[in-house]
């Protein structure tokens, strides 16, 4: 039967998951489970839930059962990805339930491209309101996100080009559940420690200066890092301890398996919410599912509340401003210029218009002269809170307004 498929005793019968064995697919050609379905979505809706996060929500209906096309990773794919029959089912739910509410859904998809998200949020098709999508987190990444490679600032803007400017509205985040911490992947806090704050920031000022809704996972607005992970033994994530078993079957020696585990587990954004200095972080008095990072007596949100520049208040400094931008919010996205380490953009709407530039490294650098009459506005904030003066500072990130009020 494969790994795909476990006995249950009870029944006599095997069921199917195309995850852990603890999360069985449903057989969504089944009407009763439909129903069922719906049931569940109205009691939350009644409860007064504003809406789903829908998880893997293009591969839950499957045309085939059989095993599909060889492959070393996923295989029978073009028997559960995105088939019309999950097209059916989104719509179903939709019509016949959601539209019934003032609610909304966002899916998290996986293997999707743009022409698939098109179809998943079209308004007219009535099926989900936005998805997730991960190729903006893989640009730095090989087989998904566990084998990292050497990241470049213009692949990012390239990929965030495409969905900004493809997608009428997107569901724009840097953190989840499933994915590293953003100042461990894209900041400071791996490469270069004493920049991790002032990273942190700049990556806001990147999240919610982008089109769509943004969504920030808990610990991301006070900077949390990555875990600091001794062993595999610390670990309870099911992926990262299967990806173990896989590579160690591939030959891969046990100080690279962990090099790369350590950075990608998904254990690495579940860890206890830092609260304060105190046990646990302030989480708990009990012994939490995982450990707390020893960083929680620096990093919490305590220490950050009343300390105007802390990640924290540039977090709510950003969205404040986000919340009374028409332009940011629903502004053309407009890339200008990117290479390895420099990315620059620009949001505009009629007569406000803002740019946007950002290094993601530690080193100074000066911009080339042809780019300075896009920095002669208004310096509205920037992540080392220094004043624009044509050099950029390491990790740091500015905002520039040009509008005409």
């Amino acid at each position: 039967m494969g790994e795909t498929w476990e006995y249950d005793a009870q029944s006599g019968e095997y069921y199917l998951h195309l995850f852990d064995k603890k999360q069985p697919d449903l057989n969504y050609k089944n009407p009763k489970v439909i129903e069922e379905v719906k049931k569940i979505l109205r009691f939350w809706l009644e409860k007064g839930a504003s809406g789903f996060r829908c998880d893997v929500i293009n591969i839950i209906y499957k045309t085939s059962l059989s095993d599909g096309k060889k492959s070393m990773s996923v295989q029978g794919l073009e028997h559960y990805k995105s088939q019309e029959g999950n097209h059916e089912v989104l719509r179903v739910l939709r019509r016949d339930v959601l539209s019934k509410y003032d609610c909304f859904t966002v899916g998290e998809t996986v293997f999707v491209d743009l022409e698939d998200a098109k179809l998943l949020c079209d308004e007219k098709r009535k099926e989900l309101d936005m998805l997730f999508f991960f190729d903006h987190l893989e640009v730095d990444r090989r087989i998904a996100r566990f084998i990292p490679k050497k990241f470049h600032a213009h692949k990012l803007l390239d990929v965030m080009t495409k969905w900004q400017q493809g997608l009428d509205w997107n569901a724009v985040y840097l953190e989840n559940h499933d994915q590293s911490r953003i100042v461990s992947h894209f900041g400071a806090a791996e490469k270069n420690p004493k920049y991790c704050s002032r990273s942190a920031k700049m990556l806001a000022l990147f999240q919610q200066t982008l089109r769509g809704t943004t969504f920030v996972f808990q610990g991301q607005e006070i900077g949390m890092t990555n875990f600091d992970f001794k062993s595999l033994k610390d670990l309870n994530d099911v992926e990262s301890h299967s990806l173990n078993k896989l590579m160690k079957k591939l030959c891969i020696p046990g100080f690279l398996r962990w090099k790369w585990i350590k950075l990608s587990s998904r254990d690495n954004a579940r860890t206890p919410m830092q609260w304060d200095d105190s046990a646990n972080a302030g989480f708990s008095k009990g012994k939490p599912w995982l450990g707390v990072n020893s960083n929680y007596r620096k990093i919490n949100y305590a220490s950050q509340k009343n300390d105007p520049g802390s990640v924290l208040n540039f977090y709510k400094r950003i969205i404040a401003l986000r919340k009374n931008s028409k332009c940011l919010i629903q502004g053309e996205f407009i890339p200008v210029f990117a290479d390895s380490n420099i990315m620059i953009y620009q949001r505009k709407l009629d007569k406000e218009e803002y740019t946007i530039v950002l290094n993601f490294s530690s080193k100074k650098i000066k911009l080339p002269k042809k780019f300075e009459n896009l920095f002669s506005g208004y310096q509205i904030m920037s992540a080392s809170g220094e004043k624009w003066n044509g050099t950029l500072q390491s990790w740091d990130g500015i905002l520039f307004s040009s509008a005409v009020f």
